[in-house]
């Protein structure tokens, strides 16, 4: 009995430290995934036949990559209109703003999407070979946020609201987008008088 309890005890020994030197395999590791931006930058909502896609405010590719309090913020997206009749985006506002512009195509005919901004470049280019001014069923517009009340930094959200005529509001919380370059912060350091 005394030999059958030793091999239990060493196998139960042995097996929880094989499982604790698998779990500690990838523990500290650097990750090919640690870089990678995520698939789908900004927010998604929908009312009724309209979708406001991948809504972000464009990175200003600046070190920081802030916006001051008191600048202007132009934003990124995709707006969808899957049903058959047009719908027409009628204002955009947001409570961390003094106003909003909304300049080019405002009218979604039915079943076609206007892109805004820089937006989705890579959607553009996959609907057709062309500017998305002049793919079938794109259109293009620029939609830019005025007079930022408070600084707004990489990972805070900035509640916008877009008001169309048939779909009625749809509320987004907007991050900013991932930049669109690598950037290079150069910290400069004074050399000590002497």
């Amino acid at each position: 009995m005394r030999l059958q309890n030793r091999r239990v005890l060493t196998t139960g020994v042995l097996g929880a430290g094989a499982a604790l030197v698998l779990a500690g395999c990838g523990a500290g590791q650097i990750t090919q995934t640690d870089t990678m931006p995520p698939a789908v930058n900004g927010a998604s909502v929908k009312a009724g036949a309209i979708s406001v896609r991948n809504a972000a405010v464009v990175n200003n590719n600046q070190c920081l990559q802030a916006y001051a309090s008191g600048s202007n913020a132009p934003l990124t997206l995709t707006i969808a209109n899957d049903g058959n009749q047009a719908d027409e985006l009628l204002s955009v506002t947001s409570t961390g703003a003094s106003g909003a512009t909304v300049s080019g195509d405002k009218t979604i005919a039915g079943v076609s999407r206007v892109v805004v901004g820089q937006a989705n470049q890579a959607e553009s280019a996959a609907s057709a070979s062309a500017t998305p001014s002049t793919a079938p069923g794109v259109g293009s517009a620029s939609i830019v946020l005025q007079g930022l009340k408070a600084p707004l930094w990489p990972g805070q959200l900035i509640p916008v609201t877009f008001t169309f005529r048939n779909a009625g509001t749809v509320n987004a919380d907007l991050p900013i987008a991932a930049p669109t370059k690598t950037l290079t912060c150069e910290t400069t350091v004074e050399k000590p008088h002497g």
